[in-house]
């Protein structure tokens, strides 16, 4: 049974006749009594009694005719949703990241391009403690960070990912054991670190507090690209999330034996009614 079915047989009752019907869907006359017949034949009941003078419903058919209003109507009120929808995504999303967390982002983001072409996305790389800051200001709208609770009081948090963090190195370092390593194996070599302040630096500082290792920073970066350099060139190692280590496929990897720095990273945004697109993309993250 289709929608088309349906609306033939409400234009047959509304008018009164086939033909009638026929005028009004812009269709052959033939075209509406075929319609009304295949249909009765599914149902297994006459709809219509037809005299030559008239057509009129059957106890079926006016029973028919009570459903066929209501689908009908629902159909066009789904259409009307979807229209509305369309037209109130437009505008601009800025979506606050943290350098290296563009990971699991883009086929979300992409997906809602595709539904939703007309919203323009703005990804604004930040330093982590800018972020919190420019969600309650309004800077930015969503975003995906990498930091814990206690930084993000007062902000709506969802988790989105959680990973061990591994130990990067050039691949032809001969002082790395062929198995996983300890966090004071890790920190005897050579570090390459991020700044105090930095998502990456914060777990592997907790991990170490955890495990009571003391470390000593040899390089200390703030890009991610220029710290996997360093490691390239064998000047140190780096630890990283797995996720973002596996960019990187020139390197060495190994996992932690024990105490390994976790990275969780969440959805973050502000809490309350979200504008209609912003509440649309977090649907699509994650």
């Amino acid at each position: 049974m289709e929608l088309r079915q349906m609306a033939v047989v409400v234009a047959v009752a509304e008018e009164g006749g086939f033909t009638a019907a026929a005028r009004r869907l812009h269709v052959v006359q033939s075209a509406v009594s075929g319609t009304v017949r295949a249909l009765e034949h599914e149902l297994g009941a006459r709809l219509f009694l037809r005299t030559t003078h008239r057509v009129t419903l059957t106890p079926a058919g006016r029973a028919f005719l009570a459903s066929a209003r209501t689908a009908l109507q629902a159909a066009e009120e789904a259409r009307a949703a979807v229209a509305l929808a369309q037209e109130e995504l437009r505008g601009e999303i800025t979506v606050g990241v943290m350098q290296g967390l563009y990971a699991g982002l883009a086929p979300g983001l992409a997906a809602f391009h595709r539904e939703h072409p007309g919203v323009a996305v703005r990804l604004r790389q930040a330093p982590a403690d800018d972020i919190p800051r420019e969600l309650r200001d309004g800077t930015v709208d969503v975003a995906v960070v990498a930091l814990d609770s206690a930084r993000l009081r007062g902000l709506a948090t969802r988790s989105l990912a959680q990973e061990e963090m591994v130990l990067v190195a050039a691949p032809a370092d001969a002082r790395l054991p062929e198995r996983p390593v300890t966090l004071a194996e890790a920190v005897a070599l050579p570090l390459v670190d991020f700044p105090p302040g930095w998502a990456i630096r914060t777990s592997v500082d907790r991990a170490l507090r955890s495990a009571g290792v003391e470390r000593a920073t040899t390089f200390e970066v703030n890009d991610v690209l220029g710290a996997t350099d360093l490691v390239r060139h064998g000047l140190g190692v780096c630890v990283l999330p797995a996720s973002l280590a596996a960019r990187f496929p020139d390197l060495s990897v190994r996992r932690f034996a024990a105490h390994a720095p976790t990275w969780r990273m969440r959805v973050v945004h502000p809490r309350g009614d979200l504008p209609p697109a912003v509440a649309e993309l977090l649907c699509h993250i994650g």
